[in-house]
């Protein structure tokens, strides 16, 4: 009996995992009566990559027999309005995923993006710039979410000229705005685990119109104790963002702040094509590619049909949680992570030389 005992020993400090079992699932999610209903989602393919990356996720959507259907409709950015059909269609649906919109440079029509988020409301934008495993970086441990005011700032279009040859652009930064944003980004960082809120700003420039931001930032911080609160200029923020950027939790950031922020994060933690993002109100949201830079792409990817679609695919997964349906959204996360971490089907950008079709195939072979 006590040969038997030390040989029994001997297995297991030769292999300790052998002590412990892993469990072949979590725990259950308990749906409530009706959360399997099929839920209807607006879809806009959108410009360039567009139509490849949002036919790549109803691709594996019709492969995992995801409960959504889409209701397509063709939106350029090049049109003067968001044409009024889609409008009452995601107002109906409550929910969209959208290709890139792209919006001409200089002169000519105002952004679709921003008519769709100020008609909406959907005032918080959301972006999640974190490692991927398997894609090497200069930086470890980056997990940024970028939370930007979608509505007012430098974006909020306001601009006439004076007199020929001086422009005037307002920046409008409201009180109810700054405070909503905010909110949403303590109340994410509270229910999300998260530390730490950065506010960023130029309040030392813009003392009035930044320092409003601070304030109401300030204010909402006092109601969350048990979250790190502190402030950073934008400026510094940028040069600490690409030295360490593993000091950053959660980031609190006014319209224009926020899309560079966004962009530089994604860029350090692995690209654009692999980060997710959202955009948020009380009552719709909008799922599309988390940082805007290459999400059009151009004519020579479009004609070669070698886009990206991971980040939208991932952004997809984060529509399935907004749904409701918390199953699916892990088994397609889960299956894009473990394509990037083989490394054999990558895009262009992400170091390989795949179609968007080779990427698809790949995610829907490893979905389990």
């Amino acid at each position: 009996m006590a040969k038997r005992s030390v040989s029994i020993l001997n297995r297991l400090l030769a292999n300790p995992s052998s002590l412990f079992t892993a469990p072949t699932r979590s725990i259950t999610y308990m749906p409530r009566p009706g959360d399997g209903a099929p839920r209807t989602v607006t879809l806009i393919p959108g410009d360039g990559i567009g139509p490849l990356v949002t036919g790549a996720v109803e691709q594996v959507f019709e492969a995992m027999h995801a409960p959504v259907h889409f209701e397509r409709y063709e939106v350029r950015g090049n049109m003067r309005r968001v044409p009024e059909e889609v409008m009452e269609s995601v107002k109906r649906n409550k929910v969209c995923l959208k290709g890139g919109l792209a919006t001409p440079v200089g002169g000519g029509v105002s952004s679709l993006n921003m008519q769709l988020r100020k008609e909406l409301d959907i005032f918080a934008s959301l972006v999640n710039c974190i490692n991927v495993p398997g894609l090497v970086t200069r930086h470890e441990n980056v997990d940024i979410v970028v939370i930007r005011e979608n509505t007012e700032g430098e974006y909020a279009g306001l601009e006439h000229e004076v007199v020929p040859g001086v422009v005037e652009s307002l920046k409008v930064i409201t009180k109810y705005c700054s405070e909503r944003i905010a909110r949403y980004a303590f109340e994410y960082a509270y229910l999300n685990n998260r530390k730490k809120v950065t506010a960023v700003h130029k309040a030392n420039i813009m003392k009035l119109a930044d320092g409003l931001f601070l304030e109401s930032c300030r204010e909402v911080a006092k109601a969350y104790p048990g979250i790190t609160y502190n402030e950073i200029i934008v400026d510094n923020c940028c040069m600490q963002l690409v030295a360490k950027p593993e000091q950053f939790d959660v980031m609190v950031t006014p319209n224009l702040y926020g899309n560079l922020i966004a962009n530089t994060a994604a860029g350090i933690a692995g690209g654009t094509g692999v980060m997710p993002g959202g955009n948020v109100g009380a009552e719709h949201a909008i799922f599309e590619q988390g940082a805007s830079a290459g999400n059009v792409g151009n004519d020579k990817i479009v004609e070669q049909k070698k886009a990206n679609p991971m980040a939208l695919l991932l952004s997809s997964a984060m529509m399935l949680k907004h749904l409701q349906f918390p199953t699916f959204a892990d088994r397609l996360e889960v299956a894009v992570k473990q394509v990037i971490q083989e490394g054999k089907w990558r895009t262009k950008d992400l170091g390989g030389d795949c179609t968007t079709q080779e990427v698809v195939d790949a995610v829907i072979a490893a979905l389990d």
